[in-house]
């Protein structure tokens, strides 16, 4: 994705942490900011365990992207995820793809912020935070202006916690938001998550249960998909967010045996007037959001894009769209429930996680919260 971007303005390179380094999250997170026009990797850390190796020996074994490891990552040696000090030795910001409980992930990112480096999450630990905002960049940019709020609220001066949301969310959140915006407001949603296993991490769940099967639980991600939402559609209000309670979510949550890829079939309500089918595809297709219109390296150009065929999306042959940043959408048609229905796909791994929250910084970066 190193070919987009430059139109902004040329930048001298951020120099950037990955702290959680050798999980599947933070693989991809190495492989999708190689050649970066704006960001490159000088940090990397994880447990202790992998501490003072180098990384092509701290992953090797269980390195599981598809591509080898970019060879400026291989030799660098891997630091202490706890040692605050050389990450900030070292770089300028990091993102946060440790695995731990999540209350040792709040500590461990507001222990980060309050040493002056800023952190660009993918863990859910802060997502209900007030004060702490949490991205899908073509539908809240303006959610950025918390952060001074955040940092008087804790004391810091240049550190902050910016999160992602859910990946399933990132699937359809898009392409309601654009109706939103072109003035359907949406009063309910009904959504089915069919989830691949990646979402899971790595290994995953075991082939004997995903083999001939689909799973119809995942723990909290029905929660999940219910609330974040409201938080993302919300406003800032005395410094904090305020959830648009407006909106009303009901989710089915299912692990599916795909590798990649966040399918999801959604009914939806609007609220007042609706538009005809012709009229929704039409603001699919228009759809620009700041990203697109900043031409963000990692912004999607479409940020949605319509399949006209009657049996897509499908994550095999949709996921990669848009080099994995795009929401694909599909048979859009009368719900005689609720007023619309339609499928939504985007790549869970790299729009849902490590692709979102490098867009993420790259909006934060274009509006002034990160630099040298």
């Amino acid at each position: 994705m190193a070919d987009r971007g430059d139109a902004v303005h040329h930048i001298e390179k951020i120099r950037v942490g990955v702290v959680g380094a050798t999980g599947m999250v933070g693989q991809n997170y190495l492989r999708l900011l190689k050649d970066h026009p704006w960001f490159q990797v000088t940090h990397v850390a994880a447990s202790p365990r992998s501490a003072g190796k180098k990384y092509a020996e701290a992953v090797a074994g269980r390195w599981v992207m598809d591509e080898d490891i970019p060879g400026e990552i291989a030799g660098l040696i891997v630091g202490d995820a706890g040692d605050v000090e050389e990450a900030k030795a070292k770089c300028d910001f990091v993102f946060s793809a440790v695995a731990l409980d999540k209350q040792a992930v709040r500590e461990f990112e507001e222990r980060y912020a309050a040493n002056d480096i800023p952190v660009v999450s993918n863990n859910s630990a802060h997502r209900t935070t007030e004060d702490v905002p949490m991205f899908i960049p073509e539908i809240n940019p303006h959610h950025a202006d918390i952060i001074p709020f955040q940092r008087e609220n804790h004391g810091w001066d240049r550190g902050f916690i910016a999160v992602k949301p859910n990946c399933s969310v990132q699937s359809y959140l898009t392409p309601v938001y654009a109706l939103m915006e072109a003035g359907y407001p949406v009063e309910s949603l009904i959504v089915a998550t069919l989830q691949g296993v990646s979402g899971a991490g790595y290994p995953g769940p075991a082939a004997m249960d995903m083999i001939d099967n689909i799973v119809p639980f995942i723990p909290s991600e029905e929660e999940k998909t219910e609330i974040e939402p409201l938080k993302i559609f919300g406003t800032i209000e005395n410094g904090k967010f305020v959830h648009d309670d407006s909106l009303q979510v009901s989710a089915h949550c299912n692990r599916v045996p795909v590798i990649d890829g966040h399918t999801a079939c959604v009914s939806l309500k609007f609220r007042a007037a609706r538009p005809s089918l012709d009229e929704i595809v039409a603001i699919w297709r228009e759809f620009r959001a700041e990203p697109q219109e900043l031409n963000l390296p990692f912004a999607p150009q479409p940020a949605i894009i319509y399949r006209e065929e009657r049996d897509r999306p499908q994550p095999r042959k949709d996921r990669d769209t848009g080099r994995g940043m795009a929401v694909t959408v599909g048979r859009l048609r009368e719900c005689p429930v609720m007023d619309c229905r339609f499928v939504a796909l985007s790549h869970n791994t790299i729009r849902g996680a490590a692709g979102g929250a490098i867009l993420s910084a790259e909006l934060l970066k274009v509006k002034g919260y990160l630099a040298k």
